[in-house]
């Protein structure tokens, strides 16, 4: 009895340190720490509204019309109740938007990607944008079907951006060594970090198709892990308070976690005025969003934002 007793104990050592050893290989995997330039991780700031002031008013026009934003929606056959609600509403603001699904669907006009693999979507989906919009378009967004965003505020963060500069950022999570952007909240490239990946995705030792390890990693540390190598590190997105604006749930949630912890503060404690996206959003909350973002006004009061953003030409945006 006391040796089955042994046997077992030593077994369940063994394993222990089994795992242990993977956990420790999987965090080298995905960091590459030894082979990686040292990044001190930034948070980036939306613009102080004091210096959009102080821009003529003919140099305001041109930046509104040089900001040229391309959405990539990645979705899936069961998700055609959120794909018609994201059609209907806020992807309307994206100087183009395209979505990127996983097999043929007559019901909505998008592009097959022909696999149901969402890592081999998404590089599919940044090929797909590269090789066709580089000489067109300067950032590239790109969500889940259940991400609702607000793209001009999106395009007034990236106001003092220079695309030509290696951007990637949205709302950053850290995982051992490696920090990356979540894709529950949207991912943001520029031009010049969209050429940097594409160099890579040809290159299995540095961007491979499937992750070298044991098990599967998702796509967004995927894509953060081949952008390691091409030099763009995540950035976290926020407002001049520090609060997020990329955000990973919806704004019911948000209130109901500030109605928790702080009480007295509801509104300051839940979310940013500038907030780009939320996420974990049904297709009538979608709508309700719209509702309260572009359609609700207050009768007599004007907003005097320094800058706008016109709609797409042909749009029928709200």
């Amino acid at each position: 009895m006391l040796s089955e007793s042994s046997s077992f104990l030593k077994g369940v050592m063994l394993g222990s340190i089994f795992c242990a050893l993977i956990t420790m290989l999987g965090h080298v995997r995905i960091g590459h720490g030894n082979r990686m330039h040292h990044h001190e991780h930034h948070h980036l700031q939306a613009p102080n509204k004091e210096d959009i002031l102080k821009i003529s008013e003919d140099e305001r026009m041109e930046l509104s019309k040089s900001f040229q934003v391309y959405c990539i929606i990645l979705v899936k056959p069961k998700d055609v109740s959120l794909w018609a609600a994201v059609k209907e509403t806020w992807t309307k603001h994206c100087d183009k938007a395209e979505f990127f699904s996983s097999e043929n669907v007559k019901v909505f006009e998008s592009i097959n990607m022909e696999t149901s693999d969402m890592w081999l979507m998404m590089r599919k989906a940044y090929k797909y944008a590269f090789d066709k919009y580089s000489d067109q378009y300067n950032w590239f967004f790109l969500a889940r079907p259940t991400t609702f965003a607000i793209v001009e505020n999106l395009k007034y963060f990236l106001l003092k951006k220079d695309p030509s500069q290696p951007f990637y950022l949205g709302h950053t999570i850290k995982s051992g060594d490696l920090e990356y952007v979540s894709v529950e909240g949207g991912i943001v490239l520029s031009i010049e970090s969209m050429k940097r990946l594409n160099s890579l995705l040809n290159i299995p030792e540095k961007c491979p198709e499937q992750g070298g390890m044991i098990w599967k990693i998702s796509e967004d540390k995927q894509l953060a892990v081949c952008l390691k190598y091409a030099g763009v590190f995540a950035e976290n997105a926020e407002d001049a308070d520090g609060k997020d604006v990329f955000n990973t749930k919806s704004v019911g949630l948000f209130i109901k976690e500030a109605m928790t912890n702080h009480p007295n503060q509801v509104v300051e404690g839940c979310c940013s005025d500038m907030a780009v996206t939320f996420n974990g959003l049904t297709p009538n909350q979608m709508h309700v969003m719209m509702y309260g973002v572009y359609r609700l006004r207050a009768f007599g009061h004007l907003f005097n934002d320094a800058l706008i953003f016109l709609p797409p030409n042909g749009s029928d945006n709200d």
